[in-house]
């Protein structure tokens, strides 16, 4: 499903790096934690202090990484495309590692990981399979898939991509990809995962007290979390 068919902006978009590249010096004030950390700490089935090594792809500045090592997270890896942003996560010292690489050709060790994070990426994939596919190859038996996603129905609702403004003040969209739920299921299904938990976050009173906005978005689903188990 393209994005163009619903764009209700027409802003300027530029591919994922470029735009996190000039994205980085104002990423961390604009990215509300409602739209992912709430969603990580609703959901039941992941132990995350049990948790030896995990995998964060698309790890950016670091926020999701954090958030694992308040959880108790042993050693956590990250990998994202864009240098910039790799750099604010190195200051933040949450990753034991960090790698240049793409979510879904990693380059990271086949089974070495008992949970594999993406946080707010998919949007930005043309195809959910190859990181399916990349996610099972990294994670040991047992292990656990977890994404977060920003909801293919708030996109299309209102016709926004994902974007940021740029030093000049100009609003600048980064590629973006609309994925049905089901295609996530259907994608997950066909690389071997079992889903076992599934929640979406929708606009509330915490989303409203940021943007005052969205009022007319009130109950609508914006973000979305999956966990997937790797049955031995």
């Amino acid at each position: 499903m393209r994005f163009a068919d619903f764009d209700s902006r027409g802003y300027r978009m530029v591919d994922v790096r470029t735009g996190y590249a000039q994205w980085v010096t104002t990423y961390e004030d604009t990215v509300e934690d409602a739209m992912d950390v709430a969603l990580l700490e609703e959901l039941t089935v992941p132990s995350w202090n049990a948790v030896r090594r995990a995998a964060d792809l698309g790890c950016g500045t670091g926020r999701t990484g954090d958030w694992l090592r308040g959880k108790g997270v042993a050693s956590i890896e990250g990998v994202d495309l864009t240098p910039e942003m790799l750099e604010v996560a190195k200051s933040r010292g949450a990753h034991d590692r960090l790698f240049e690489a793409d979510a879904t050709a990693t380059g990271l060790d086949s089974g070495a990981y008992d949970l594999v994070i993406a946080s707010l990426i998919d949007e930005h994939l043309s195809d959910l399979r190859p990181f399916y596919g990349e996610a099972w190859r990294l994670a040991g038996p047992g292990a656990l898939c977890v994404l977060v996603a920003f909801h293919p129905h708030f996109i299309m609702a209102t016709g926004m991509p994902t974007h940021f403004t740029s030093g000049s003040g100009e609003p600048v969209a980064i590629t973006t990809n609309i994925h049905l739920v089901s295609e996530h299921v259907t994608a997950g299904l066909r690389e071997g995962w079992r889903l076992v938990e599934i929640r979406e976050g929708t606009v509330d009173d915490r989303w409203l007290a940021v943007k005052p906005k969205w009022e007319r978005f009130r109950n609508h689903p914006v973000s979305a979390a999956f966990v997937w188990r790797k049955h031995h």
